[in-house]
């Protein structure tokens, strides 16, 4: 029996089969909701949709009567609005990564609610490319830089990128996008 198709090359993915998902937020919503019968299929989607960092998660297709029931709780038509289900604390089985680019070598842990984010000795590190900076005042203003604002500018940016950080968390998502992004003042 038929689950679903493979996105990449139609194949059938069959009721309780392995199949592969790809991580990247936008290819898990309902209206694109990708698929994979294999690692190698999830690679050509990969390449179509250029994905800077991206990997394959193993997952198991529902049962014939899991599916059923999703369906039918779809389709029934709801008087009033359901109140979200709540999140369960650990989830029965860990997603296995099988494709990883490579990791950073040391990451911000964020707490709870996002409000600190601390920074690891490697995250010290300067942010901008010194030689266009440098250029780009020297070409603006006809000024010499210091290298001092290297850093300086690599600590806006860090603060920049935490306050993104923020706001894609607030709309539960693991992805920054560039409405996250505040607005340059001017």
């Amino acid at each position: 029996m038929t689950w679903l198709r493979c996105s990449a090359c139609k194949r059938d993915i069959g009721f309780g089969a392995t199949h592969w998902v790809c991580n990247v937020s936008t290819c898990n919503r309902s209206n694109t909701n990708y698929k994979f019968c294999s690692v190698a299929c999830w690679d050509s989607h990969v390449a179509t949709l250029r994905h800077r960092d991206a990997w394959a998660v193993e997952a198991r297709a529902p049962s014939k009567d899991q599916w059923a029931r999703e369906q039918a709780e779809e389709a029934a038509p709801r008087s009033q609005p359901a109140a979200p289900a709540p999140r369960p604390a650990l989830a029965p089985e860990a997603p296995r990564r099988v494709v990883a680019a490579p990791a950073p070598s040391s990451a911000p842990a964020a707490s709870p609610g996002g409000a600190q984010l601390a920074l690891q000795p490697a995250d010290r590190d300067v942010l901008i490319v010194v030689s266009k900076m440098k250029k780009y005042i020297k070409d603006r203003s006809g000024f010499n830089c210091s290298d001092a604002v290297a850093e300086m500018l690599s600590d806006h940016v860090r603060a920049i990128c935490d306050e993104s950080i923020r706001a894609a968390a607030m709309d539960e998502r693991k992805t920054v996008l560039d409405r996250d992004v505040p607005k340059p003042r001017r």
